[in-house]
């Protein structure tokens, strides 16, 4: 069965206006959908996944996206306007989804979701435990706070190792080189690649492969857009009021803080977390398969390790893999996803080695060839220029 585009009417709230939020249900109709949250916030559902959607559907799965309000083709309202501030909660997001839930006429759903939307999946159990029939969660956002754990997950590679990475991480921040900037490129470059693609972009002065990362990776202070694909202009305001994006520096190197700093005197201040996420986890009563990047650096595997000792009913499959497996490794999270919705999430265990050895697909999938082909350019050139 196809997909289409449908919509449910959401209504005025709180100052919000009315607006049409849209999603899609694709695949063979089944007794456990899934409903797919992808992260952001600032990713659209809709376009960017309809590759997705397809192995989904080959799969036997039936699947619900939601496109978030605020992004794509739920960013107006009725009154043909961006919708406000005032709509920016993420307690409106998780009604929107059980609203379309009620819209498609599902009960339970198995939800999946990645990095923010994951945290918006554990947010979903909270406030409605009872739609909830299992959980995945992919790259495990949980708490304002986790920056500590990322800084220390960074530091402890890029700064403190006292190997040629770290180096020449310090010998590019010594030499200039913005260290905002130093930090978007490397974090990118090792959860695509690892320290293949690191250690020849610390080698050198900044090249083709620098500049490519550098689009993929920084945030400066426009505020990016892509239309239906990526648009954080709205969202932002859930990411700053109510998840910290601006985040104090503590002062020490290669701060996580700093990535969104730029942005931070356009959207409101932290007013704090909607949910306890790391207390809620522990009232969860259905199964859980949590999976975790052995180099995901914006979640470390700490906080997926940290879910699964709370919950009561959760395994943990490890990949290896940088940030989010829906982006760069979706066929491993579409497997995993089928064997919890059959009851089987230990023999996703099990088969940890298999589903990690599946092909890589999709666009994040060829980037980290091209860029590594880029490096090697790089240090061709190199070898031809006078020394710094």
């Amino acid at each position: 069965m196809g997909e289409s585009v449908r919509s449910v009417r959401r209504p005025a709230s709180d100052g919000a206006p009315a607006f049409d939020l849209s999603y899609v249900r694709s695949g063979p109709r089944g007794s456990t959908p899934v409903l797919v949250i992808p992260g952001g916030p600032g990713l659209a559902s809709l376009l960017p996944y309809r590759g997705f959607r397809r192995w989904a559907a080959r799969g036997g799965l039936d699947l619900v996206m939601v496109e978030h309000r605020g992004v794509g083709r739920s960013r107006s309202g009725v009154d043909s306007r961006p919708l406000p501030p005032e709509a920016m909660r993420i307690a409106a997001v998780l009604d929107d989804l059980a609203a379309v839930l009620d819209a498609e006429g599902i009960d339970r759903a198995v939800v999946v979701g990645s990095s923010y939307g994951s945290y918006l999946a554990m947010a979903f159990g909270a406030r409605h435990p009872d739609r909830v029939a299992a959980m995945l969660l992919d790259s495990a956002l949980q708490c304002a706070d986790d920056i500590d754990v990322e800084r220390e997950r960074v530091r402890g590679l890029f700064w403190d190792a006292g190997d040629d990475v770290s180096r020449g991480v310090r010998r590019l921040v010594a030499d200039g080189v913005d260290e905002r900037a130093v930090l978007d490129i490397v974090r990118a470059a090792y959860e695509l690649a690892g320290d293949d693609l690191v250690r020849p972009l610390v080698r050198h002065r900044p090249g083709l492969a620098w500049r490519a990362l550098a689009a993929y990776a920084s945030r400066d202070a426009s505020i990016a857009r892509i239309p239906r694909v990526y648009e954080f202009d709205l969202v932002g305001t859930i990411a700053f009021r109510e998840l910290r994006y601006g985040a104090e520096p503590d002062g020490g190197p290669l701060d996580p803080a700093l990535t969104y700093a730029a942005l931070a005197p356009r959207y409101p201040a932290f007013a704090g977390e909607p949910y306890d996420l790391v207390e809620a986890v522990g009232a969860f009563t259905w199964p859980m398969l949590v999976l975790s990047g052995d180099r995901d650096l914006r979640t470390p595997p700490t906080i997926a390790e940290r879910v699964v000792a709370t919950a009561p009913d959760a395994v943990l499959l490890r990949l290896r893999n940088g940030h989010s497996a829906l982006d760069t490794h979706p066929m491993a999270l579409l497997n995993a996803t089928r064997l919890l919705a059959r009851g089987r999430r230990h023999r996703a265990v099990e088969l940890a080695e298999r589903i990690d050895r599946l092909p890589r697909k999709g666009v994040s999938a060829a980037f980290p060839a091209v860029l590594l082909r880029l490096a090697r350019v790089d240090a061709l050139l190199h070898r031809r220029l006078p020394p710094r």
